[in-house]
């Protein structure tokens, strides 16, 4: 590792040293990280990343994994899992400012006999898709039918605003509850105050704990349905079963791109089964780059470089990023609070 590891640190909650990322990655990539923290509750969550600060280790958060390339072998600093924090409740008792922290926690309360008197959900940032995806149709609530099939937790979901050409994650947050790694301070703020846009849930920085999705009450044989339909789509259309991050890129403005997509612009340059090392663009879809077998990070992100690179030589558009990277020149602008 780049510095001294300190064995002595006495974490709130389970941590693991020199723990292996690649497993945690829907890509299988991924290297070592000097520390691995798993909190159980948001409480034990903020605990850790104070305790974090004060043994000087930058701090990343890690969700499903799902939207994510990790390129170093070896990682500095703490990486937060949120794979235990994964809890959804319904709730009557939501007043405004109720903290997530301190005393009773705003989601333990019981929930009304009939859904259709308070069509929400409270999500811990470590709260599945799927497992949204599967709560909204037994209860028969629209507006979570598009994860259908989506990997990654709710705290990811709200960082890069995951959805559709159409749709976004945020379209159904009512308040979100947000931790600022580096004071410490949580807040609570409503949608409004956040302007999510396409793909960006316009977080800088803060860390998400949890939130509050507001649906609309529908039928729920309907709903099962079209979330159904959905992930046949998704599953005719996308690699779902081969190890990829999702997404690379953002779709491009349509009047830059005559209409095309991403994937569409890497289709029509002929770079579907593109390869370098384990690294291949997907043959089923152009927007999609999987590990089709012993890829490292430096390999996916050598390709993906390069489908940009030929992308922009072609057409003059600048492919942008949805996917997360986590290479050397991010990790070191969140170490620098270290030295």
């Amino acid at each position: 590792m780049g510095s001294v590891m300190n064995s002595s640190i006495a974490w709130p909650c389970a941590a693991l040293s020199s723990a292996d990322l690649a497993p945690r990655t829907t890509l299988k990539v991924g290297g070592r990280v000097e520390w691995l923290v798993e909190p159980k509750t948001p409480e034990e969550l903020i605990a850790a990343v104070q305790t974090a600060r004060e043994n000087g280790l930058s701090v990343q958060v890690l969700g499903g994994g799902a939207n994510l390339l990790i390129v170093p072998e070896e990682l500095p600093g703490c990486v937060i899992s949120t794979e235990l924090l994964n809890r959804t409740f319904r709730s009557t008792d939501l007043e405004p400012g109720k903290e997530l922290h301190g005393g009773e926690a705003p989601f333990h309360r019981v929930a009304p006999s009939d859904i259709r008197d308070d069509p929400r959900l409270v999500l811990w940032a470590g709260a599945r898709l799927q497992g949204l995806v599967n709560a909204t149709c037994k209860l028969g609530l629209r507006g979570a039918e598009l994860l259908s099939g989506v990997p990654g937790h709710v705290g990811g979901a709200l960082a890069m605003n995951a959805g559709s050409r159409d749709w976004g994650f945020w379209d159904q947050v009512e308040r979100v509850w947000l931790l600022d790694p580096s004071s410490g301070e949580v807040m609570e703020k409503k949608r409004d105050e956040c302007s999510p846009s396409y793909r960006n849930g316009q977080l800088n920085g803060l860390i998400a704990l949890g939130c509050v999705l507001l649906f609309e009450p529908e039928n729920k044989l309907l709903i099962k349905q079209e979330a159904d339909e959905y992930l046949r789509a998704k599953c005719a259309a996308q690699p779902v079963t081969q190890r990829s991050a999702g997404c690379i890129w953002k779709n491009p403005d349509p009047e830059q791109s005559d209409g095309r997509g991403a994937g569409k612009l890497v289709d029509d340059l002929g770079l579907t089964g593109h390869k370098l090392g384990g690294a291949q663009v997907s043959a089923m879809h152009g927007n999609f780059v999987i590990n089709a077998g012993g890829a490292t990070g430096a390999e996916m992100l050598a390709l993906i470089q390069d489908v940009e690179a030929r992308v922009l030589d072609a057409t003059g558009i600048q492919l942008s990023r949805e996917v997360c990277v986590w290479d050397d020149e991010t990790l070191r602008r969140k170490g620098e609070s270290r030295d």
